[in-house]
């Protein structure tokens, strides 16, 4: 087959589609034709590992392996090969009688310079984070880790997207029953796409129902890092600034790398702070509803006339009102985020101030109620992982309803069925709530405060019992 022919086989299975561009060429008194994607492909790499050195021997007798400086040069003999290399930004190097074609990596890199990422800034320590380039996330991890046990194996995922998927380890520290456990769910993946890490841990996370996430978002090569050695496994994609941990346990959503960076007592007091704002953000609304509806008599004396007094008039029960100041904080939050930057923060402004006024100036919302849902927006602020900090929005409302119902009662079997769940659940068949279920005194070491750093002997998974899931991913669709 001629190159002309080859060139009309690949825009039919392309469709003509308009990016599609060509450029014939002669080498040895044969004739041939670069074709290549303008759209993917970089036309200066074409010029400068192709085009000249071609030119520069034209009269020599070397092939064209020897001519070529390009370092990714193959030779296809499949058109359909060929077709998916033009697909992933090569050209192709075509010519009469040859019974195949050239391929040569020349894929244009559209790369920015890693910068901190905004949801995850630190006092002190590294301010670089990842960036939407698989290769140059997998190089920052590489610069940290100069070590031969680090692994990288990739994986294509998505039928139509053959999104590049990277899973990172060390293969001295990992457990070889989670990396297996890890490849199987990775390759039973069968998708038309995958082109985020939401898409991936939907379909690798043990309880997609689950209001906890059951892995560690991160865009921090350091704090990427820092799993690594404590043995978990990273996997990132193609086109996306964020690696996903696992497996993973609770209290890893509340460890930040400033812990680490500061002193001892204040990493742990931060720690610490930390894991009360989640207790208070989840459970705040509910106990101001059960002492108004139930327990009133537990209020200092000096508290109770004020309470009263801005009680007075409101046309609604507490359950009324905390839903809908809770309902109001979300809705100002959600508009922050999908605005603009400045137009965010004016939202902010309004909806803090204007509004939280306007409503008590009318009669609707108490005093009270204002200040108890101010600081539960502040305590979940704190929690330095975005996806614990809407389990703790979502499990709000259970409580706050559950203490209409039945009082502390209510919030404490709340508390109980949440306690219960996170004992059952598994990340990747490990225990989520330890090292406090199962009970394991040395991993209390890096628990609730931080031990100094000559203090911990083992590292996070090492203390960590493993329990094989069975769960099976085979035929998972995404429609």
């Amino acid at each position: 087959m001629n190159a002309d022919e080859n060139l009309h086989v690949i825009q039919s299975i392309l469709h003509g589609t308009s990016d599609l561009k060509t450029r014939t060429i002669t080498y040895q008194k044969s004739s041939g034709v670069i074709i290549y994607l303008e759209s993917i492909a970089d036309t200066e790499k074409i010029q400068q590992s192709v085009i000249e050195p071609l030119n520069r021997a034209m009269d020599d007798e070397g092939t064209v392996e020897t001519v070529i400086t390009n370092t990714e040069l193959s030779f296809i003999e499949e058109l359909h090969e060929g077709v998916g290399k033009l697909l992933t930004g090569s050209c192709l190097l075509s010519f009469d009688g040859m019974c195949g074609m050239y391929a040569v990596n020349v894929t244009s890199q559209l790369t920015r310079t890693p910068e901190e990422p905004t949801n995850e800034k630190v006092v002190r320590g590294s301010h670089e984070g990842f960036v939407d380039s698989l290769t140059q996330n997998l190089g920052l991890i590489r610069k940290r880790l100069e070590n031969k046990n680090l692994v990288v194996k990739q994986y294509v995922i998505g039928q139509s997207t053959n999104t590049k998927v990277a899973l990172v380890y060390m293969d001295d520290l990992v457990n070889k029953e989670v990396l297996s456990e890890i490849f199987r769910r990775i390759e039973s993946i069968s998708a038309d796409m995958g082109f985020s890490p939401g898409y991936l841990e939907e379909f690798m996370e043990d309880k997609t129902f689950s209001p906890f996430p059951q892995m560690l978002p991160t865009e921090r090569p350091d704090r990427t890092m820092a799993h690594l050695l404590d043995g978990r496994v990273a996997v990132l994609s193609e086109g996306t600034a964020t690696a996903l941990i696992l497996p993973v346990t609770f209290l890893s959503f509340f460890q930040s790398p400033d812990d680490f960076n500061s002193r001892v007592l204040s990493g742990s007091f931060f720690r610490l702070l930390r894991m009360v704002s989640f207790l208070v953000a989840m459970t705040l609304p509910a106990v101001y509803i059960a002492i108004i509806g139930f327990h009133f008599e537990i209020l200092p004396n000096e508290l109770i006339l004020p309470v009263k007094a801005s009680l007075e008039g409101i046309p609604f029960p507490p359950i009324i009102e905390a839903f809908v100041m809770v309902f109001t904080i979300e809705l100002i939050r959600e508009a922050g985020v999908r605005l603009p930057t400045p137009i965010g923060q004016t939202i902010g402004i309004v909806g803090g101030l204007v509004i939280g006024d306007a409503v008590v100036s009318a009669g609707f919302i108490s005093n009270v109620m204002v200040i108890v849902i101010a600081l539960t927006a502040v305590a979940s602020f704190t929690v330095p992982t975005y996806e614990m900090g809407a389990s703790i929005r979502i499990l709000t409302f259970p409580l706050m309803i559950a203490a209409s119902l039945l009082g502390f009662l209510g919030i404490v079997m709340g508390l109980m069925v949440i306690l219960l769940h996170l004992c059952k659940l598994e990340s990747i068949g490990t225990p989520y709530f330890a090292p406090f279920a199962p009970l394991n005194l040395s991993g209390l070491k890096d628990a609730v405060i931080r031990f100094p750093l000559w203090k911990m002997n083992n590292r996070a998974m090492d203390a960590l019992p493993q329990k094989r899931s069975q769960r099976n991913t085979k035929g998972w669709k995404n429609k």
